[in-house]
């Protein structure tokens, strides 16, 4: 098979996992983000002339493109791509967007050595013979579609702060020159459900024109992770009352 050679040992492993960790980071983001609006004072931005939640106000009426830098479980910190929706307010201070980004990178070596493990054991059960497999370099690429409400605050000179949550399907496809149409290969390839939570900040610079900052936890089965993300939004359409322009 060109995998198995050798005896191998099993290392153990322990210690507070990456997923606790980056979910810690998300937390303080978000107590950070709160802490905020409370000491400048926010006050929730009103959409014109709703009393309750509706669909009046539900339109595509801007974009946005980000780049980010994610840290996921399991996977090398990388870059990602994106772009985002906006799709209007579904009542007081309630937005609603949709978007996509996209990241690829290696699996760290000890994830990779798990699944080599795991081999080596399906193969000393079958024959009794104990083997080293070897699965070189294997890459992880996700390609997530998002859908976010989020809630919205206005701080003073003009900024608008905001948290969300949203569900997230997730599009992942391993490769690797070893793993090459085997059933790792299929293990990898996979469409998963991910929910998130998110914060941001958005700064007007030009009439239509915004910059955007956003911290986001993706929490998806086998590879959470912590993404940071900067991007440019341009809105043509209609503004709710208190939103800058």
């Amino acid at each position: 098979m060109g995998l198995l050679d050798r005896p191998s040992s099993r290392p153990s492993g322990g210690g507070l996992s990456v997923a606790a960790r980056l979910l810690g980071a998300a937390v303080v983001i978000l107590g950070v983000v709160f802490a905020l609006l409370l000491l400048l004072g926010a006050a929730p931005l009103k959409a014109q002339g709703l009393a309750d939640f509706d669909y009046e106000n539900l339109t595509f009426r801007g974009l946005m493109l980000d780049v980010g830098y994610v840290m996921p479980d399991g996977v090398e910190n990388t870059r990602s791509l994106g772009a985002r929706m906006d799709l209007g307010f579904l009542g007081p201070g309630v937005r609603v967007t949709a978007g996509f980004s996209r990241w690829s990178s290696r699996l760290e070596r000890d994830r990779v050595r798990s699944l080599e493990e795991s081999l080596e054991s399906l193969v000393f059960d079958q024959t009794g013979e104990e083997v080293q497999v070897d699965l070189g370099r294997i890459t992880l690429t996700d390609f997530a579609m998002n859908a976010d409400v989020h809630m919205i605050w206005t701080v003073p000179l003009g900024v608008l702060t905001y948290a969300g949550v949203g569900g997230t399907a997730h599009v992942m496809q391993g490769g690797g020159e070893s793993i090459e149409d085997t059933f790792v290969d299929d293990l990898l390839d996979q469409i998963r459900a991910g929910f998130n939570v998110h914060a941001g900040v958005e700064v007007p610079v030009a009439a239509g024109f915004r910059v955007v900052g956003e911290g986001r936890w993706e929490l998806v089965q086998n590879s959470p992770y912590l993404q940071l993300r900067i991007g440019g939004q341009y809105l043509w359409g209609p503004r709710m009352s208190g939103e800058p322009r």
